[in-house]
């Protein structure tokens, strides 16, 4: 696999600079408090004739597909035309830098030039849900799930709509510096760290504003101040003044996703720094996040992040990572 921190993002013809700003803002500008070694970033493009921008601007660059080919991560923003193919070239530049070990990654309807070049034939992917079945009609050998705001399959990722390219970002730089590199990232950006939920939350319009929902909120709030605590859905319910029926139901309206799964997610979520940053023993962490027990906790933490915790401390936790390998314990 090659070096991921080498990045390309495509730009073409009608572009919006919103995608291509952030992968920009997250991989192009390093960050004076982030110790770590950061991304070199390559704007690319097709041609050598500058491109037109959405807004009468021209982005010009001197790098072409040659150099998007040699990238450890490349990035392909929306499309300008869903139903449009991707030229030749533009494929074989995506095959090749796949074939050569890059992860590929696509924001919105920059899943149609993934899918074009056949490389999420078999596999799971995300597009914008308005794309979605034009995606699963025109690439029928394509597993399209139109929930998720991005899909994590290893070396090709795709995530839903614009604004969720930049949860896809964050989450690439948690997956190659670890949590509180990602914490510090989007604390920048004065954005979350992981959204919850799914698509599902925008599709019937925003939510409104009225007091079921700001008590569905400070619930949470709650949940996020207890997580070391056992919470049940009727104490939910009871804080809220709700049945444990209009409950759910809100609480799904509002977030896209059960109380139960949110509250596991961020019980996950806050024991990454302890495996990262603390010696504490992994029941230790499951007890101090929250979980009833260990085995509980290995098998969430498995779901969510496709690892043990104790390969993701290796990975992360300075002294272990500088050891070398060990068969992982759970």
């Amino acid at each position: 696999m090659r070096d991921p921190s080498s990045v390309a993002v495509l730009a073409y013809d009608g572009m919006s600079a919103f995608e291509t700003g952030i992968v920009t803002e997250v991989f192009g500008i390093s960050w004076p408090e982030i110790d770590v070694p950061w991304y070199a970033l390559t704007i690319c493009t097709e041609t050598a004739e500058p491109v037109r921008m959405i807004g009468g601007a021209t982005l010009h660059t001197p790098h072409g597909l040659d150099v998007l080919a040699d990238a450890g991560t490349v990035i392909v923003p929306s499309v300008a035309d869903p139903e449009r193919a991707p030229s030749a070239r533009v494929v074989a530049a995506l095959r090749q830098a796949h074939d050569d070990g890059a992860r590929l990654v696509s924001i919105c309807t920059g899943a149609f030039a993934l899918a074009g070049a056949g490389l999420l034939d078999g596999r799971r992917a995300t597009t914008h849900w308005r794309h979605s079945d034009l995606l699963r009609r025109r690439h029928p050998r394509v597993e399209v799930d139109p929930a998720p705001l991005y899909v994590d399959d290893g070396d090709v990722l795709t995530s839903a709509g614009c604004a969720a390219g930049l949860d896809l970002c964050i989450h690439l730089v948690r997956r190659d510096h670890g949590a509180a590199v990602a914490n510090a990232v989007a604390r920048r950006l004065v954005i979350p760290p992981h959204r919850e939920g799914g698509q599902a939350q925008y599709i019937e319009g925003p939510v409104v504003d009225d007091p079921e929902d700001n008590r569905i909120a400070h619930s949470m709030t709650w949940m996020l101040e207890n997580l070391h605590r056992p919470i049940t859905l009727d104490q939910l319910a009871e804080r809220t003044h709700m049945s444990a029926r209009s409950y759910l139901r809100r609480f799904q309206r509002c977030t896209g996703t059960s109380p139960i799964r949110w509250l596991i997610a961020r019980r996950v979520q806050a024991s990454l720094p302890l495996l990262e940053r603390t010696d504490l023993g992994v029941e230790q962490i499951a007890a101090a996040v929250g979980f009833e027990t260990p085995v509980t906790f290995r098998h969430h933490f498995s779901r969510a992040m496709r690892t043990s915790p104790s390969a993701y401390r290796r990975a992360f936790h300075p002294r272990e990572s500088a050891r070398l390998p060990a068969a992982d314990a759970g």
